[in-house]
């Protein structure tokens, strides 16, 4: 009976189009329906399929249907004896050449299956073991009795699938980690060979220098050689010379002695009274003779090679004396020779000085007479600025005329200011501040000056109750979205720009426009604040009956308690600008609650302004005092070592943490990149003395102690 052809069957193109790749997460339900809707189709295959029964004689077909369960349950082992006869007797009975019908459809349907995938994807493996999935589930449908083994098989390797794809999905970004790591450690091997080849250079020039250095010790050593070898042969050639002389001056003695002592006894021969004396007599007398003679001549040679320099003592005593005399008065020549040369020397000192300030005072002069102008009448401006005469007289009391015009020019631009009903947008240019970056036209707000001091307070409190993760114009923008909302954010932050660059006079508007436009570190402002709240805070202690009043004397002792490193004159402007004269007694009393009060715009007390101008005086002494110790210009280069040295040296109590904290701001370097002392590199980190001290004029910069140490009693 011919059996028909499996069809293909519809599910495959679904079953596949349902597929879960990998990296993609599919709902349960789905699965669900998918899984019903699999196994339908599977089922219409296998009634398909089963169309055809098999045999031995090569139809491939279900399960027998007569075989009944207890012949099952009854048959043996694989192992056992009846098994090996059955199997021997099933191996001799004849089989035919063909393949099993069912067989042969099972592969011609796989091999339709795998032609008709698209192996392009990226899941093309899992499209490929879709086919050989369905093949297995007709197997386990067919075969009941081996159903929970086969199902159990494919759960299992369906486990261990869904295992791995879970594994490799997992692994996928630790591989983009791996990617991103490795061009790390790349980058950083690249700049460390970069830097080892620098290092490598520097040395091998360092070992050349040195190379030239030995050479040329060696040739002055080799020359020196020379002339010692030279010198040593002279000497020798001179001692010969004089061994010479010296032989040749005994022999000469020798003979002269010879011939005197023959021309004596010639003339004894010759003497007739001479023979009348007895010859052993006249022989001992001449051998004595001869000896004296002998010994007075030595004495002579020593006394002419002893003192044949020698000058009279009377002389010598004359020349000594004429000495004394002249070397008294060359000492005294010399000391007015000195004490001439200083007069001279502090004479054109102070003519240098006298011809440069006459040239000063004339340019002075000249100038003055150039731009000088008659002094303006400044009741003029009552009438222009508004309030009338007594706000004109209120802002110009006290000031002199440089700072009235600044008034003046507020008030003129606040009057421009609140005419504009908008502001041009600045654009997204790299040079535009963060919260400015904005196309179009933005609207004024036009609050009035005290809303505008009111709100950076504001900000200034919220700044400082937070972590400072974020840098200050992030911070500052972020603040106007929370308080206006993201659509007014823009308008507040153009509005408070143009106040804040506007009004100079303002305190508290001149110092948050110079930390908004990064001219002034943040620090300065919050430490300025705590050193307030500090000086304060000993004026209550010092203030034991609670009455917000003070003496003098209290006023003084917290003051020195607060900066126990100012010098009396600035103690004594302090107390002068809180009220105190030096006609005043230290028993009068002072309500010290006024010093630190503030106007509607925020405008300190003369008090507090003095602080702040102390402490701006007293910062440019300090960089004053760094700049003298390292003896450069502004345009030289300094390293970090000297820089160290020189802050040591100015204010020795710094501690390691104020330190570095002040080589991170001058070289602008995170403090866990400062290398230890000891550790730097002569020609590590090097930057221009200017940029170095601008940094530090930016920052909270301050002294921590005398410049030298006081010794411990």
């Amino acid at each position: 009976m011919d059996t028909p052809k499996p069809q293909r069957p519809s599910f495959a193109t679904t079953s596949r189009a349902h597929l879960r790749p990998l990296g993609v997460i599919v709902d349960d339900s789905f699965l669900t329906e998918a899984k019903n809707t699999q196994k339908r189709k599977l089922s219409q295959k296998r009634k398909t399929l089963l169309s055809c029964p098999f045999s031995i004689g090569g139809h491939l077909s279900p399960r027998p249907t007569y075989i009944s369960d207890q012949t099952i349950l009854h048959n043996r082992k694989p192992c056992s004896d009846d098994y090996r006869k059955r199997v021997g007797s099933w191996q001799q009975q004849p089989l035919g050449t063909t393949k099993p019908r069912y067989l042969e459809q099972l592969e011609n349907y796989l091999r339709k299956e795998l032609l008709l995938l698209d192996l392009g994807t990226d899941s093309a493996q899992e499209l490929r073991l879709q086919p050989y999935r369905e093949i297995f589930e007709f197997f386990i449908e067919d075969f009941k009795t081996y159903k929970p083994l086969l199902s159990s098989i494919k759960n299992a390797y369906e486990v261990m699938l869904a295992h791995q794809r879970e594994k490799i999905r997992a692994l996928e970004p630790l591989k983009a980690k791996l990617v991103t790591v490795n061009e790390d450690c790349n980058e950083r091997i690249l700049a460390m060979r970069a830097k080892e080849r620098y290092e490598i250079s520097m040395l091998k020039k360092e070992k050349m220098n040195l190379l030239k250095l030995i050479d040329k010790k060696n040739e002055e050593k080799i020359s020196l050689q020379s002339e010692v070898t030279k010198l040593r042969k002279n000497l020798a050639e001179e001692y010969l010379r004089y061994l010479s002389e010296r032989d040749a001056r005994k022999i000469l003695i020798a003979d002269l002695n010879e011939l005197r002592y023959q021309r004596e006894d010639m003339s004894l021969a010759q003497s007739p009274g001479v023979w009348g004396e007895d010859p052993v007599k006249l022989t001992m007398a001449l051998k004595m003779a001869r000896q004296d003679l002998t010994r007075t001549q030595m004495e002579l040679n020593t006394m002419k090679a002893n003192f044949g320099d020698v000058v009279p003592r009377r002389d010598f005593e004359m020349q000594e004396k004429t000495l004394k005399d002249l070397q008294e008065q060359l000492d005294s020549l010399r000391d007015d020779y000195e004490e001439v040369r200083k007069e001279h020397e502090m004479l054109l000192q102070l003519h240098m000085s006298t011809l440069k300030e006459r040239d000063q005072f004339y340019s002075e002069l000249q100038e003055i007479q150039r731009t000088s102008t008659p002094r303006p009448d400044w009741s003029k401006c009552e009438d222009v600025v508004a309030g009338g005469r007594d706000r004109w007289q209120m802002l110009a009391e006290g000031k002199n005329s440089d700072q009235l015009v600044d008034v003046l020019l507020e008030e003129i631009g606040e009057g421009l200011l609140r005419e504009k009903d908008f502001f041009p947008g600045l654009g997204y240019g790299e040079s535009i501040p963060p919260f400015l970056r904005f196309d179009g036209v933005v609207e004024n707000k036009k609050p009035t000056k005290k809303d505008v001091v009111n709100l950076l307070k504001d900000a200034w409190k919220e700044r400082i109750t937070e972590e400072q993760k974020e840098k200050f114009p992030d911070f500052f923008f972020n603040f106007l979205e929370r308080r206006f909302g993201p659509g007014d954010a823009m308008a507040w932050a153009y509005t408070i720009f143009e106040y804040t660059k506007l009004f100079h006079s303002s305190e508290v508007m001149s110092q948050f426009y110079a930390v908004l436009m990064g001219k002034r570190k943040e620090s300065v402002y919050i430490k300025q604040k705590e050193t307030i709240a500090q000086l304060l805070k000993e004026m209550t202690n010092a203030d034991s009956q609670n009455e917000g009043l003070l003496t003098m004397e209290q006023l003084s002792t917290a003051l020195k308690s607060t900066f126990p490193f100012k010098k009396d004159e600035r103690i004594q402007e302090l107390m002068e600008a809180g009220g105190w004269h030096p006609s005043s007694s230290n028993a009068d009393l002072l309500n010290y609650c006024v010093l630190f009060m503030e106007d509607e715009e925020g405008q300190s007390v003369p008090f507090v302004q003095k602080l702040w101008e102390q402490y701006m005086d007293e910062k440019d002494e300090y960089l004053q005092e760094l700049k003298q110790e390292l003896d450069l210009e502004l345009h030289d280069e300094v390293t970090l070592p000297k820089v160290r040295e020189a802050l040591m040296n100015i204010d020795p109590s710094l501690d390691k943490q104020t330190l570095n904290s002040y080589l991170s701001q001058a070289f602008q370097l995170p403090m866990t990149e400062l290398p230890e002392k000891g550790e730097e590199k002569e020609e590590g980190i090097v930057i221009r003395l200017q940029t170095a001290l601008e940094q530090l004029q930016m920052s909270d910069v301050r002294r921590m102690g005398p410049r030298e140490q006081e010794p411990a009693s």
